[in-house]
C-alpha cells in the first residue's frame, strides 16, 4: 500500500491529486505508508472543541476556555487564534486581541469523559498507549495490521473517522518511525491533519527547522543554542558530538541523536506520571501572608484528594507563585515522608510561602510529583500522626462522596463571609 484516501479508505489510489474512486483531494502518498508504526494523536483544540460540539451556536465563534478577568486561557478555537490568543496567554490580553470572544469556564468532568471516549477507541487497536494529558499520546501498532485489518496507516485514518462520527471531535495524527519524529508531525497539518515523517526523508526534513521545536529546548535554552551559532537543527546534526557533549553534556548527546531523527524511547503505556498541581489566579494583587494561606489551603485540600483519588504519594513538594510583573517564582522542597494528605502538603508548602512574603502576587499553586504507589511506602514512615491524617481525610472523602463536595470543610477551609 503505497496511497491512501482519507475519506473512502482505498488503498493504491495512485499518486493523483483526487482519488480514483471518490474524487476526494486528501489523500496520503508516501513510499514508507505500510511499514511506520509510530503514531502520536493530538486532539484539536480539545477542550473548546468539546464546548463548541455541545453547542453548535457557538460553531462559527471565537470560543476561549478559561476565566476571570486576572485568569490566563486554557485553550482556545482556531477562530480566536486568528485574533493572537494563545493557551497560557493573561485574559485581559486575550479579551483586547479577540473582544467578541465567548469566554467559558473549564468543565473538567465533560473533558475526561470525551477524552476517555476518545482513547477507548485508541485502546481497541492496541494496548500500547502512552497518554501524555486529556487530548495526546503516543500510539504503537507494531503487529496489529492482520488484527485490526489493514497496516497502521489505514488504522488510524480510520480511527480518525471514528472519533467523529462517534465523539463528534476532531484529532491530529503524525505517523512516523519513533515517538519524536510522530509528534513533531502531528503539529504540521492540524486541525484534521494526518502527516507522515518517514524514515529516508527525516533528517533532511528537521534540517532547515529552528532548535526550539526539539523536547527540552525552551526559549532560554533556544537563545543559549543561537548564541553557540545552532539556530537550526541541520546545525546540530553538522556539529560535532563530542564538542556538544562537552559543552552541553548528557544533553548534548541527546539533541545530537534527536538531529539526525534517532529516538529510541519506547511507547510506554505504564510510563510513570511526572507530577500533578491545582493552582489559582486572584481577582486583585495578595501580599499578606494569612489571605494568602487562606487561598493556599483549598489548593492543598484539592491536590491532595486528587493524589488519594489516584492513588498515588507525593515525594517532592512545589510552591508556585506569580508576581505582579508576570515573572514566576517556584521553591520545591523534598518531604521526609510521602504524603498525599492535605495537613502535610499545607504545612510544607506553608513553611515556604511565609519565606517569600513582600512583593505583591497575582497568582499562587502547588504541586507533588516524584509520585509513587503508597504501598510503597515503608511502614515505619508513615508516623502516628500523618496516619491519623490519612485516615480522617479519606473519611472526609466518603462523605464528599456520599453527600457533596461542600458537605464536609475544615475549619481551615472556612472563608469569613
Amino acid at each position: 500500500m503505497k496511497s491512501l484516501c482519507r475519506d473512502c479508505l482505498g488503498t493504491d489510489v495512485g499518486d493523483a491529486r483526487r482519488c480514483a474512486a471518490c474524487g476526494s483531494p486528501r489523500v496520503v502518498v508516501h513510499g514508507e505508508l505500510d511499514t511506520l508504526n509510530i503514531a502520536h494523536l493530538d486532539c484539536d483544540a480539545f477542550y473548546a472543541s468539546v464546548e463548541k460540539r455541545d453547542r453548535p451556536e457557538l460553531r462559527d465563534l471565537p470560543v476561549i476556555v478559561g476565566g476571570g478577568k486576572r485568569g490566563v486561557v486554557s485553550t482556545c478555537c482556531y477562530i480566536a487564534r486568528q485574533y493572537g490568543v494563545r493557551s497560557a496567554m493573561p485574559m485581559f490580553k486575550a479579551l483586547k486581541a479577540c473582544p467578541g470572544a465567548v469566554v467559558i469556564k473549564p468543565d473538567f468532568a465533560k473533558y475526561k469523559a470525551a477524552s476517555r471516549a476518545i482513547f477507548d477507541k485508541v485502546r481497541d487497536l492496541t494496548p500500547l498507549v502512552q497518554t501524555l494529558s486529556l487530548d495526546e499520546a503516543w500510539i504503537d501498532l507494531a503487529g496489529t495490521a492482520r488484527l485490526n485489518g489493514g497496516p497502521p496507516a489505514f488504522q488510524l485514518i480510520r480511527l480518525q473517522q471514528q472519533i467523529e462520527r462517534d465523539v463528534g471531535l476532531t484529532v491530529s495524527i503524525g505517523l512516523s518511525a519513533n515517538r519524536f519524529l510522530a509528534k513533531i508531525a502531528s503539529d504540521i497539518d492540524k486541525p484534521r491533519g494526518f502527516t507522515i515523517i518517514g524514515r529516508t526523508e527525516a533528517v533532511a526534513f528537521l534540517a532547515p527547522r529552528p532548535v526550539s521545536i526539539l523536547p527540552g529546548v525552551g526559549p532560554v535554552f533556544a537563545k543559549t543554542l543561537a548564541s553557540d551559532g545552532y539556530r537550526t537543527i541541520g546545525d546540530l546534526a553538522a556539529a560535532d558530538q563530542k564538542a556538544l557533549a562537552a559543552r552541553y553534556g548528557e544533553h548534548g548527546l541527546r539533541l545530537h541523536a534527536l538531529a539526525h531523527a534517532r529516538d529510541s524511547r519506547r511507547v510506554d503505556p505504564e510510563s510513570e506520571r511526572k507530577g500533578m498541581s491545582c493552582e489559582t489566579t486572584f481577582n486583585d494583587d495578595l501580599t499578606d501572608l494569612a489571605d494568602l494561606e487562606d487561598v493556599l489551603w483549598p489548593l492543598c485540600d484539592r491536590l491532595a484528594a486528587q493524589a488519594r483519588r489516584e492513588g498515588v504519594a507525593g515525594r517532592v513538594l512545589t510552591l508556585k507563585l506569580r508576581k505582579a510583573d508576570f515573572k514566576i517564582l517556584t521553591r520545591r522542597r523534598t518531604l521526609v515522608e510521602p504524603t498525599q494528605t492535605a495537613r502535610a502538603v499545607f504545612a510544607q508548602a506553608r513553611e515556604m510561602l511565609a519565606r517569600e512574603i513582600g512583593p505583591p502576587y497575582r497568582l499562587i499553586g502547588v504541586g507533588l510529583s516524584d509520585l509513587i504507589e503508597p504501598a510503597d511506602v515503608a511502614a515505619d514512615l508513615f508516623g502516628s500522626t500523618e496516619a491519623r491524617a490519612l485516615k480522617a481525610e479519606q473519611a472526609i472523602d466518603a462523605l464528599r462522596d456520599k453527600f457533596g463536595k461542600a458537605a464536609v470543610t475544615t475549619g481551615r477551609g472556612l472563608k469569613p463571609a
